[in-house]
């Protein structure tokens, strides 16, 4: 029996994307759509005292212009997280529609609705905002302190979104153990965007007295939501379409335009409306990466052992909740994870600032948090002269450990194999060796890191998929999912799974890319990790239920006993003597128009998941630095994965090759910055933000280890963002073993090696 499942079938939408047939919300949108411009704040923090809007309106080609003063009184949440019926676990609605009170530079204040691109662009320009401008506070830690500007004075006293923490054992007892050496660091990871190739983009009309958005979203569903919740309305007044992404990283999970959309829509007459981000505003005005501090301290014995371990974490949030305090809070729950210790004390906080809205991006938390973790196990290594690769061998997470949370449980040696498989790839024991005790300006180094992740989101909140299936006449069938499809290859993967579920060849598996929410069954959308692993339920209970209900319409048309009775390739067989009794499309075609038993074959179910699933891995990256240029050059990186059986090898390498490339942007160059005097972004666009090119790129190697997911319908889990995990501190940790300077904060730009290589005396002025 052949099965689709583990082979490299090309993309199901490959042929669309790249004959340029693929319609995406720009080419859909009507081209009579009225224009959306924005009007944004030109100050950080203070309020809006006044909008002349009488220029702007003169223009012509100006159909209206509206302002902070005009929209509802409704704050609202953002964030693509699932709804809860408990308010305790509900998103923090903290903004408007447009915002009166701003709180950074490039807060939505105005929006001027146009006949054409033009006239929208000149009516922004003539709206004159006079402000009351405010102190502002940029920094995560200065923004917690009690003199600090107040962002969000209705929520209270403080500019602490929220504060949590993890103690295991006792941290202050623990660490006055003679003999034991203390290391101790901080590490900075910066404020960074996720650059996907399309820009945020929506528009809006009104139809039979309901408002319809087509959006480039990961998540239709939760959007639906919260642009009703924004626009006051019930929730069954708001249908969102999802045609093909162009990527999204996790800026699209999060209701960005869509309500603002929507209410302009409503605003005139119901006419089609097009709003679509320029790539300066998705820098600023959609979401980026949290920039995260984190202060680890760690006692440990001269042979290793980790005896105390204290954990800090602030999180610059920015100036709306949007994800808010779940990606700094799971970084500071992979801490005690990954290396067990008896004795820990963590403490995690999310603050808001005058920055732009942080959200979530590829890997939640964890990037921000690897790169902390494992520089300070090689800070480590080095206090007590051990190898870093046979310090990791021994400390790490052991088969059989239990996460009393989430009830993950470590099956199997994952990362020993994984490690060893990085090793040989890279060649780890001999250049480790060759590049000890170098001189000379050019040196190289070798380094490693390892990771942490999870595949979805329970028990923190709802996880639960569903699926349709629909056979046609001709033995095709046709499916349905929630779950979303945004250039990662989910429709491939998600069709693959339905071949093998139903028994038909995955060449007569048609997915339904576009998600619908008046048609498509419910399903939370593209996100941490879970589409493979969560999706996988569903599709095999409906592939079980439609495989049933064709089985017994193959028993009234063969009179042959179901328990005799199989589907294998797109055929009804004999299990008994594997003759082949008729093909599914002649099934299909005497079910539907028999004279005697009409009936279309249809099947539907929604699985609600209630486990979760570890995956694991590592990065072994090889550098070359030029010490007087304070440059580095990356030579080699292998980066190696336990994430279940392959559903489609190639596209696995294929998601692992993107997110290498976004974790050595993230390593060495990428940045958003930002004017100290004003809060105003100094580089949001591609030629000032230093994203990583195939220029900057060595061969990049993956590898895998398939060890079965025995919670998975398919042994799958999570893939999707562990790539982007552990690059950034495996090219720290090869910079560290190169030269014997440990560089703490990325981007690791010559601006920040010059400055430690200064301080270590490596060069001179």
């Amino acid at each position: 029996m052949s099965k689709s499942v583990g082979k490299s079938i090309p993309r199901v939408d490959a042929f669309e994307k790249a004959t340029g047939r693929a319609k995406y919300v720009d080419d859909l949108c009507g081209r009579d759509a009225l224009i959306i411009k924005v009007c944004r704040s030109t100050i950080a923090h203070g309020y809006v005292k006044s909008i002349d809007t009488k220029e702007a309106e003169a223009i012509c080609g100006v159909v209206k212009v509206l302002t902070c003063f005009d929209v509802p009184d409704i704050p609202f949440p953002t964030a693509g997280h699932p709804w809860s019926t408990d308010p305790s676990h509900q998103d923090i609605a903290d903004r408007k529609l447009l915002n009166q009170h701003v709180r950074y530079y490039g807060d939505d204040v105005a929006v001027v609705i146009a006949e054409n691109e033009i006239a929208a662009v000149q009516g922004v320009r003539a709206l004159k905002v006079e402000y009351e401008e405010l102190p502002f506070v940029l920094d995560v830690q200065e923004a917690m302190k009690p003199d600090a500007p107040l962002i969000h004075d209705e929520r209270g006293d403080s500019n602490i979104v929220a504060h949590t923490s993890i103690n295991n054992g006792n941290y202050e007892e623990a660490r006055k153990e003679p003999g034991l050496i203390k290391v101790e660091g901080w590490y900075d990871t910066p404020t960074v965007q996720h650059c996907h190739i399309e820009n945020h983009g929506c528009y809006a009309y009104e139809e039979a007295g309901r408002v319809v958005v087509v959006s480039s979203t990961q998540i239709p569903h939760i959007v639906r939501r919260c642009t009703a919740q924004a626009l006051g309305r019930p929730w069954g007044d708001v249908r969102i379409i999802k045609p093909y992404v162009g990527g999204g990283f996790g800026n699209k999970q999060d209701a960005l335009y869509e309500p603002l959309c929507a209410w302009c829509s409503t605003k005139v007459g119901g006419r089609l409306v097009h709003y679509e981000c320029t790539r300066e505003e998705t820098f600023v005005c959609n979401r980026v990466r949290h920039a995260i501090r984190t202060h680890i301290i760690s006692y440990v014995r001269p042979n290793g052992e980790l005896v105390a371990r204290k954990f800090e974490a602030f999180s610059n949030q920015g100036a709306y909740a949007s994800h808010g305090h779940g990606i700094v809070a799971k970084g500071m729950g992979a801490f005690p994870q990954l290396y067990p210790c008896p004795n820990v004390e963590c403490d995690a906080y999310t603050v808001y600032t005058n920055r732009p809205v942080a959200g979530a991006m590829r890997a939640y938390g964890i990037p921000q948090a690897m790169f902390a973790g494992e520089s300070h196990i090689d800070d480590i290594c080095k206090a007590i002269g051990m190898e870093p690769l046979e310090y990791r061998r021994k400390y790490l997470m052991p088969v059989g450990y239990v996460d009393n949370f989430s009830k993950n449980e470590m099956y199997y040696d994952s990362f020993n194999q994984c490690l060893d498989k990085g090793m040989k790839a890279i060649d780890y024991e001999r250049k480790l060796k060759e590049y000890q005790n170098q001189t000379g300006p050019i040196r190289r180094g070798v380094g490693v890191a390892v990771f942490w992740y999870n595949s979805g989101v329970w028990p923190i909140s709802l996880e639960s998929s569903s699926c349709r299936m629909v056979l046609n006449q001709d033995g095709s069938l046709q499916f349905q999912l929630g779950e979303t499809e945004i250039g990662q290859g989910g429709d491939t993967a998600f069709s693959q799974m339905v071949a093998d579920a139903v028994g038909v060849p995955v060449e007569d598996v048609h997915v339904v890319s576009t998600q619908d929410t008046d048609v498509c069954p419910f399903g939370t959308g593209a996100y941490a990790s879970r589409q493979s692993y969560i999706a996988s339920f569903s599709i095999k209970q409906t592939g079980q239920a439609l495989k049933e209900r064709i089985l017994e319409i193959a028993h009234e048309q063969t009179r042959m006993p179901v328990s005799s009775l199989d589907l294998v390739d797109g055929k009804i067989i004999r299990t008994t003597d594997g003759r082949v009794l008729k093909t599914l499309g002649e099934l299909a075609t005497e079910s539907l128009y028999s004279l005697e038993h009409s009936q279309h074959i249809t099947a539907e179910k929604t699985t609600q998941i209630k486990s979760n699933a570890y995956t694991f891995g590592c990065t072994f990256a090889e550098v070359e630095v030029d010490i007087p240029m304070c440059k580095v050059k990356l030579l080699n990186m292998v980066n190696v994965h336990d994430c279940g059986t392959l559903i489609n090898p190639a596209l696995a390498e294929a998601q692992v090759h993107g997110g290498m490339s976004m974790a050595i942007g993230y390593g060495l160059s990428e940045e958003l910055k930002f004017d100290e005097k004003t809060g105003r972004p100094l580089n949001n666009n591609l030629l000032d933000y230093k994203l990583s090119t195939m220029m900057d790129h060595p061969h990049l190697k993956s590898a895998f280890v398939e060890n079965p997911e025995p919670t998975s319908p398919y042994g799958v889990k999570g893939l999707g963002e562990p790539p982007a995990a552990s690059g950034a501190p495996a090219i720290r940790n090869a910079i560290f073993q190169a030269t014997g300077v440990a560089i703490d904060r990325c981007p690791m730009t010559p601006h920040v090696l010059y400055k430690e290589f200064k301080a270590a005396g490596l060069i001179e002025d």
